[in-house]
């Protein structure tokens, strides 16, 4: 009885931190479960009373994203990440090494209740892979030879801050980071990683008027870098046009697209600079607040992030007249995420802000227009408003200067897998993709992924494509493949992540990657036949043509992109006529389940009228 009033007292003091407000549910249940390592049904009913809401809005929450449980779990939660490219590097060894040592498969804890292993799609560390999370530790670079004395050294100090024998470089030695995470840039241009002038964008800004702040973001050409390419001065000029009252602006800083780590640096090595750019475009769209939603996997960032906020809050840059401006109030929070890729659409992420299920929704209303809390609202990733701040500093024309005349400014790109320089890289937009894996060291080029999962894959074809958006639209992550990988397994990868982080919301989705899943595992499997690729590319369009949101209408492209650029390969998979007549059915079996329920056996006919035949057509 006294331990459950004490857990009682303990909820209701993180609600009060919360301001028991119903929007801040997400945060509220993230802290109650990293409190007590789990959220069940008994902290479940004591957060729904302190904040007045029914239970089942806190259980959509818990039962949604990835990082949170109902169990206990382990002290020690090691999330090995096992997305294609740490795969490539050994994830799978890493995985035996860590099941033999515990003596327990992935997705178990360990008797003595200490370990939990975990896969996780992607903690963006694809340019140090293999990479894991323990509890908020990030380990990168591992080898199967680290694993033995990592555990026993936790098992020993218990502490997962003394993993990090040597931080990265940069900011990644911050005493409120200490990572071992390194930034790894390996060429700068002048818009992103070169020398900025601190303070100067924003002072700029606030000498005009927001009308014409959004104009010169206008002028300027900038579209956003998440890979839609939507002019962002148009979409502040629709937020701050939409009648409605407060209007917002939110940072998606939620980089789940496997392969991508640049926002990554971004945060690391420009905070002031993003902190800056959400300013700036608070004034033009005359938001009180900006929020940044930043994803589970770049936790160990938050306090040097918030301290960075803080500073500025300190330094009159933020707070009441904020920057000296009277009238312009504008704060910045931190909103964290907890484990779901979905979140990197625009209306998912909203939601999961507001304290719901992160689902998709249907558009129009669009956010521009009917966003946070109903409101206006503007949302744009990590590298776009840190393009902001540069445009005010040195000007539109400055910037669209720089690159082509429909992609201006400089592109950040996330290079890795079969290269000698994984890493980031900021280029002009125009560069061709051969300058760009030149200088990664990419030799034996057989297939690029550019975009991530959701983009496209090309052949060695592509090389002299313009990375731009009229061309060769990256979003950021560049993947190579040399000529031992096989082309159609990566695909089924790609599809197989799709599948398990599609919400579930729309059938197209939630079944059709699954279908697609299977399908390319027959392929595999040296069963595939003409109609196999018939069938895939109907499904992919389909999908494509109804699936609710952009994970949906995408999650095919890794197949039907590798078929149109690797049409030899998929034919070469094949084995057999469409016209031999296989088994698809086998009754007997699909029937066991049903007898066991009933106690007896039942009794189906062929159309040729023997009774239970081994196998039906």
């Amino acid at each position: 009885m006294f331990q459950r009033q004490h857990d009682t007292g303990a909820i209701a003091a993180i609600c009060e931190s919360h301001a028991r407000r119903r929007d801040r549910l997400m945060d509220i249940v993230v802290d109650v479960h990293r409190r007590y390592g789990r959220v069940d049904g008994d902290l479940m009913d004591d957060i729904a009373t302190e904040l007045g809401v029914p239970r089942v809005d806190v259980e959509s929450i818990v039962s949604f994203y990835s990082f949170l449980d109902t169990r206990p779990r382990g002290q020690f939660i090691i999330r090995l990440c096992n997305d294609v490219i740490d795969k490539l590097q050994g994830a799978d060894e890493i995985a035996a090494e860590l099941e033999r040592l515990l003596e327990i498969s992935m997705g178990e804890t360990s008797p003595d209740g200490m370990f939990t292993l975990e896969w996780t799609p992607f903690i963006g560390m694809a340019d140090q892979a293999p990479a894991a999370m323990i509890n908020e530790v990030v380990v990168t670079g591992l080898r199967v030879a680290d694993i033995e004395p990592m555990l026993q050294e936790l098992r020993e100090h218990r502490d997962t801050r003394r993993l990090v024998k040597q931080c990265g470089d940069g900011n990644n030695a911050h005493p409120l980071v200490r990572a071992m995470v390194n930034n790894t840039i390996l060429r700068t241009d002048e818009v992103l990683l070169g020398h900025q002038h601190e303070g100067r964008g924003l002072k700029n800004a606030l000498a005009m008027t927001p009308e014409q702040v959004i104009q010169t973001v206008k002028e300027s050409g900038l579209k956003g870098r998440g890979g839609a390419g939507f002019s962002t001065g148009l979409k502040w000029e629709f937020t701050r046009a939409a009648e409605g009252g407060n209007r917002w602006i939110i940072c998606n800083a939620d980089e789940g697209e496997p392969g991508t780590f640049k926002d990554r640096v971004l945060l690391t090595e420009r905070v002031d600079l993003l902190l800056e750019g959400m300013t700036i475009s608070g004034y033009a769209l005359g938001a009180p607040e900006g929020l940044i939603y930043l994803r589970a996997e770049y936790s160990y960032l938050r306090h040097f992030i918030q301290d960075a906020i803080d500073d500025r809050r300190r330094r009159g840059l933020l707070g009441k007249d904020a920057a000296g401006q009277e009238g312009f109030d504008f704060d910045i929070l931190i909103r964290m995420g907890a484990g779901a890729y979905i979140c990197g659409e625009e209306t998912s992420l909203i939601a999961s802000i507001e304290g719901q299920r992160a689902d998709p929704k249907l558009r129009p209303p669009f956010p521009a227009t009917k966003g946070y809390m109903a409101s206006p609202t503007s949302v744009n990733n990590v590298e776009t408003i840190c393009c902001v701040t540069r445009i005010l500093d040195q000007g539109a024309s400055w910037f669209a200067g720089i690159g082509t005349d429909q992609s201006s400014g400089t592109k950040l790109f996330s290079v890795s897998g079969d290269c000698d320089k994984p890493g980031v890289f900021e280029m002009p937009f125009g560069c061709t993709l051969r300058e760009l894996l030149n200088l990664a060291g990419a030799k034996d080029i057989h297939a690029v992924q550019v975009g991530g999962p959701s983009g496209q894959m090309v052949n060695a074809d592509a090389l002299d494509r313009r990375m731009s958006f009229e061309d060769l639209n990256g979003g950021g992550s560049i993947m190579v493949f040399d000529s031992t990988r096989n082309v159609i397994d990566i695909a089924r990868q790609f599809v197989s992540f799709f599948a398990e982080e599609s919400c579930g919301h729309c059938t197209p989705c939630r079944v059709g990657n699954v279908l697609l899943l299977e399908r390319l595992e027959h392929i595999l499997n040296d069963g595939g036949r003409m109609k196999d690729l018939e069938y895939i590319r109907h499904l992919g369009s389909t999908m494509k043509l109804a699936s609710r949101c952009g994970l949906g209408q995408t999650a095919s492209n890794p197949a039907l992109t590798s078929l149109d650029a690797f049409a030899d390969t998929w034919q070469s998979a094949l084995n057999g006529d469409d016209d031999v007549i296989l088994p698809s059915f086998n009754i007997a079996n699909a029937l066991k389940p049903a007898e066991a329920v009933a106690g007896r056996s039942s009794v189906h006919v062929h159309t040729n009228g023997n009774k239970n035949p081994e196998v039906a057509s």
